[in-house]
Order: structure tokens, then C-alpha cells, then sequence
């Protein structure tokens, strides 16, 4: 059974496409749970009009299907509560310039 940290490090290999920064430094992953060989991750979007959702969602399922002990993972994207740049890591601010 993977580790939470296990499963946020995978999810760093999740990039936005147009700021070219990963899902968790951007903090679009609002939740991680893991539940024996399952693992559930609840992220949300920089904004609802977004079309990347099923892009995401695959990226999600791939790099952390790759986790030892990982046999299904459940994305789920919400917009409650909606993103905003304070999510962000403190990197992510200063390479976007916040």
C-alpha cells in the first residue's frame, strides 16, 4: 500500500499544459486517500471552463497506477472550493510571478 507523500510525488508528474507546472506545486490536488490498493484523489482545476478535466484524469490514473500496491485510482475533479493563487506552493508563485 503506497504511502500518501508516495502518491503526491507520482502526482507531481501531472503538468499543466499552459503554465508548465505540476498539479500538487500549483495546489490543484486538494485531497489524497488511500484505502488499502486503492487510491482516491480529489483535484480540482484553475478554472471551470478548463478543457484538460479527462486529460487529467487519465495522467492521474497512469503515473500512480505505477505505485507498488496501487490496483485502481478514482480522480475526481470539484470546483468547491475554487482554485485560487494562494494555493499555490511558493515556488509555483515565483516562477508565475505572484
Amino acid at each position: 500500500m503506497p504511502s500518501v507523500d508516495q502518491v503526491e510525488e507520482a502526482l507531481t508528474n501531472v503538468i499543466d499544459p499552459e503554465l508548465g507546472l505540476d498539479f500538487v506545486e500549483l495546489g490543484l490536488v486538494y485531497e489524497i486517500e488511500v484505502e488499502e490498493d486503492e487510491v482516491y484523489v480529489t483535484f480540482t482545476l484553475t478554472s471551470p471552463g478548463c478543457p484538460i478535466g479527462p486529460q487529467v484524469s487519465d495522467q492521474m490514473k497512469e503515473y500512480v497506477s505505477e505505485l507498488e500496491g496501487v490496483s485502481k485510482v478514482h480522480p475526481k475533479m470539484v470546483f468547491s472550493p475554487p482554485w485560487s493563487p494562494d494555493l499555490m506552493s511558493e515556488d509555483a508563485k515565483f516562477a508565475l510571478g505572484y
